[in-house]
C-alpha cells in the first residue's frame, strides 16, 4: 500500500532497431539541426506569449505529441505529466510537514502523535466484473477509511492506497455519511467511479529510481566502420537509456537512440579482450549494446544503476498522485498555498524570459499560463534544491534554484521587482525544508536524546 502502479500508458516504447550506422544517423541529425537553425534565423519570430514549459521547465509534457508540434528541436518525454522530477526520483525523500522543528521526526520514523499531513487528490476507477468490481474495501468509521486494496485490481492501478480517507464519491461529499451510504452511492453511479480522497503524504518515503549520466565508449554496429566511439549516456528514472554525441546535446537535440532496459540482460563481458566492458541485451529486438567504461568503479556504477532499471519497482509515491491532481485545479483552488504570483522563467534555448503564474505548495512549484488557466502547464519538484539570489546578465536580482548534483537542471526565476524576489526566496526555502533526504532524517532521529519519563 505504499504507492500505486505507474500507469502503463506513461511508458515510452523503445526505438526500433535500424541498420543505418551511427555515423549516418549523426550526420543526418547534424544536417537537420543546421537547417532548423537557418529556418529560425530567417523567421525572426518574437517569443512573447510563447511557452517554454515543454523545453525548460519540464522534461515531459501532458501530451508529448503536442510538445513536438510546438518545438520539434527539443525532445519531449512523457514523464510525470509536465513535471521535472528527476531529483525527487533519484533519492529517497520523506515529508517532515509544516512543523519543521528538529524535535519532530517524520511520521515514518517516529511513533509520536503529530499533525497528519493530509493532501487531497482525485482517483478514477473503472468498474470491473464480479461481486466486488472496484477492488477495494472501506471501513465503518468517520471519516471513511480505505482498509484494503486488491492486488492487480482497478483500484490499485488507479492509485488508491490503504489508509486513504474518502472525501467525495461521484461529486457528493461523504465526510458525514455512513460508510453504507457511500457504498450505495458508488454502486448506483456510472461505470467510472470518481472519488476525491485524502492521503497522508508523510507516512512513507518514496522509493528511489535509477538515474545515471556519463561518458562511455560504445562499440559501433556498422559493417563499414568498426571500433569504439565516445558518447554521452543518460539513464532516466523511467528505465530508458538515451545517448547523445556530446554532453551539451542533452536537452537540446533528440537522442541518437533510446533503449528500454526493463527486462534486459546486462553483465560484464570478456569476449572482446578489453577491460571494463559490459553489455546490454534489451528484451525487445536482437541488438546487443557493448559499453566500455574508464575504470572498474565506473563500470560498477553503471551496472548497479542498470540493474535497478532492469528490475523496476512500478510504484508511485502518494505525493506524485497529489501533485497530478493539483494540476487539474485552477491556480486559486490549490488549498493553503505558500506563495503565488507572477514569475519569469529563463528559457536558455531562446535566451528569453517567459512569464508564468506560479503557485508554491509543499515543495512543488506549479506553472500556469495565466491566473485563469486550467490545467497547470507543469511544475518543478523542489526537493533538495538550494535557493539563492544571484545577478544574471542585465538583471541584478534573480532567483537561482540549484540542484544538489550537477547532473540535474538549474532553474532561474525572476519576479516583478527585488522585494517580490525576496518574498519568493523566503517562501521557497521554507517549502523545500519540509522535505528531508531519508538518510538525513534517520541520522537526525538517531541523534535525538533518549526520552525520559519523570515519575
Amino acid at each position: 500500500d505504499l504507492k500505486s502502479e505507474i500507469n502503463k500508458n506513461r511508458k515510452l516504447p523503445s526505438m526500433k532497431d535500424t541498420r543505418a550506422s551511427d555515423s549516418s544517423q549523426e550526420e543526418a541529425i547534424d544536417q537537420w539541426a543546421r537547417k532548423r537553425k537557418q529556418f529560425k534565423n530567417s523567421k525572426k519570430c518574437s517569443s512573447a506569449g510563447g511557452s517554454s514549459i515543454n523545453s525548460t521547465i519540464t522534461e515531459g509534457s501532458i501530451n508529448s505529441e503536442d510538445a513536438r508540434s510546438v518545438d520539434v528541436g527539443l525532445y519531449s518525454e512523457n514523464e510525470d505529466r509536465g513535471f521535472y522530477t528527476e531529483n525527487f526520483h533519484s533519492a529517497s525523500w520523506v515529508f517532515r510537514g509544516d512543523d519543521v522543528s528538529p524535535d519532530n521526526s517524520p511520521r515514518c520514523l517516529s511513533k509520536r502523535p503529530r499533525p497528519v499531513a493530509i493532501r487531497e487528490r482525485m482517483v478514477k476507477i473503472a468498474k470491473g466484473t464480479g461481486n466486488y468490481p472496484w477492488g477495494f474495501r472501506i471501513q465503518f468509521s468517520k471519516p471513511i477509511l480505505v482498509t484494503e486494496v486488491d492486488t492487480n485490481s482497478a483500484a490499485e492501478e488507479a492509485g488508491l492506497h490503504v489508509g486513504d480517507i474518502l472525501i467525495a464519491v461521484n461529486g457528493t461529499d461523504v465526510t458525514s455519511m455512513p460508510h453504507s451510504a457511500a457504498a450505495s452511492l458508488a454502486r448506483k453511479g456510472p461505470d467510472i467511479l470518481t472519488m476525491v480522497v485524502g492521503s497522508d503524504i508523510s507516512r512513507y518515503p518514496n522509493t528511489p529510481r535509477p538515474t545515471c549520466r556519463g561518458y562511455l565508449h560504445k562499440r559501433t554496429q556498422s559493417a563499414i566502420l568498426k571500433g569504439w566511439r565516445k558518447r554521452w549516456f543518460v539513464l532516466k528514472h523511467n528505465g530508458n537509456l538515451h545517448y547523445y554525441k556530446h554532453k551539451k546535446d542533452e536537452g537540446k537535440y533528440r537522442p541518437l537512440e533510446i533503449a528500454k532496459l526493463e527486462g534486459a540482460e546486462i553483465g560484464v563481458d570478456t569476449s572482446l579482450g578489453k577491460p571494463f566492458v559490459f553489455k546490454c541485451v534489451p528484451q525487445s529486438g536482437s541488438r546487443i549494446f557493448y559499453f566500455c567504461a574508464t575504470s572498474n568503479q565506473e563500470m560498477k556504477r553503471w551496472l548497479e544503476a542498470m540493474d535497478k532499471a532492469v528490475h523496476p519497482v512500478h510504484k508511485n509515491h502518494v505525493w506524485v498522485d497529489v501533485t497530478l491532481y493539483n494540476t487539474t485545479l485552477p491556480p486559486l483552488a490549490i488549498k493553503n498555498p505558500e506563495c503565488l504570483g507572477l514569475l519569469h522563467q529563463l528559457d536558455r534555448s531562446k535566451d528569453a524570459w517567459i512569464q508564468h503564474y506560479c503557485v508554491l505548495k509543499d515543495g512543488c512549484l506549479y506553472f500556469y499560463a495565466t491566473l485563469r488557466s486550467t490545467p497547470a502547464q507543469g511544475g518543478l519538484y523542489l526537493q533538495g534544491y538550494i535557493v539563492s539570489e544571484q545577478s544574471l546578465g542585465s538583471k541584478r536580482s534573480v532567483i537561482e534554484l540549484k540542484p544538489p548534483s550537477e547532473e540535474f537542471k538549474t532553474f532561474y526565476l525572476c519576479a516583478e521587482n527585488v522585494n517580490e524576489n525576496k518574498r519568493w526566496i523566503t517562501a521557497l526555502k521554507a517549502s523545500i525544508n519540509k522535505w528531508l533526504p531519508l538518510h538525513q532524517a534517520i541520522q537526525d532521529f538517531m541523534n535525538r536524546p533518549l526520552e525520559e519519563t519523570r515519575m
